[in-house]
């Protein structure tokens, strides 16, 4: 059922009114306000022993904190605005809190976007890890050292240096995933593209549902240049991890950047969008974003009916 909370606005003269116009912010203003809020919010969640999708429930429910307070101040503002066109002192201003409803999701979307563009908290919560399996650490404490060691020396860029301390790790414990997937992602950064698979592969013989080395497998093979290679390893990601929207995405951005099949890009992307949405997370604009790009490529290619056809199929209205 549509929630509606109704206000009535009444001034007292197009005199009184047309100095406060003068003072009244932005559209533009109202929405960094209200997302700095929410970002606030967001940068108070714990993660810790979260999983991804936990995360992303956190963040959603700070965003819908702010989407009503949002979507208020800007109808406040536009009905302000009527009145000094107007000279119509009385105006019913309609503020929609069902969640479920485009209204909502409208104003919704519109501040989950400026925070995925400006939010740093949001940017770093939505990469958080899934929780650690059994197998995932080591309990050889020297093993243990060397790896903490190892993260040091990467976040400071140092990653010879962090390659010689994952190894070492291994060394003490050969069963210790997250020290193989430190060395697979250092030699990523090194550019050493067949030791990092063959680290990502040691870390799934020990533990093979896990997400690290699963997801980072296609990258290493868009690094190669090997794009069929790496939609294989995205479909191998999807055997275990079958609704994860990242399978699609991770596609999609292949067809779209690399193999430049705008529709099966779109395909994915779409689905991938749709899997976003049902989860809240803040992902949903990355895949929105790369849907309009190819709207404006296809529109100019006269595939425009070929676009919404492929949008209908994965029940998606474009605006």
């Amino acid at each position: 059922m549509k929630s509606l909370l109704s206000l009535l606005l009444l001034f007292f003269s197009l005199f009184a009114f047309s100095q406060i116009s003068e003072l009244l912010p932005s559209e533009k203003e109202l929405l960094k306000t209200s997302s700095n809020q929410a970002c606030l919010c967001i940068d108070s969640i714990n993660i810790k022993n979260k999983t991804s999708l936990q995360v992303s429930t956190d963040i959603s429910n700070c965003i819908e904190k702010q989407t009503t307070a949002y979507q208020m101040t800007i109808k406040i503002l536009k009905s302000q605005k009527e009145v000094e066109k107007t000279g119509n002192k009385k105006v019913n201003i309609e503020i929609n809190t069902n969640q479920n409803s485009n209204e909502f999701k409208k104003y919704y979307y519109e501040l989950e976007r400026e925070l995925r563009s400006n939010c740093v908290s949001l940017n770093d919560k939505i990469n958080t890890n899934e929780k650690k399996s059994n197998h995932s650490v080591s309990e050889n404490d020297k093993a243990l050292d060397f790896y903490n060691l190892g993260i040091k020396e990467n976040e400071a860029k140092n990653h010879k240096k962090a390659l010689e301390y994952f190894q070492k790790a291994v060394k003490e414990d050969h069963d210790f995933p997250f020290a193989w997937d430190n060395i697979g992602f250092t030699n990523r950064a090194l550019g050493n593209y067949d030791d990092a698979l063959k680290a990502y592969q040691s870390s799934l013989q020990i533990d093979p549902t896990g997400k690290m080395p699963l997801q980072n497998i296609p990258i290493v093979y868009i690094y190669k240049k090997e794009y069929q290679k790496a939609v294989d390893a995205y479909l191998d990601l999807k055997k275990i991890y079958l609704d994860d929207p990242e399978v699609d995405y991770g596609i999609g951005v292949i067809y779209y950047d690399h193999l430049k099949d705008n529709q099966k890009a779109l395909d994915y992307m779409c689905k991938a969008y749709n899997k976003y949405t049902e989860m809240k997370s803040p992902y949903r604009t990355d895949a929105e974003s790369i849907i309009r790009n190819i709207y404006q490529i296809m529109s100019q290619e006269g595939k425009k009916d070929d676009f919404l056809k492929i949008l209908k199929n994965n029940n998606i209205n474009f605006e």
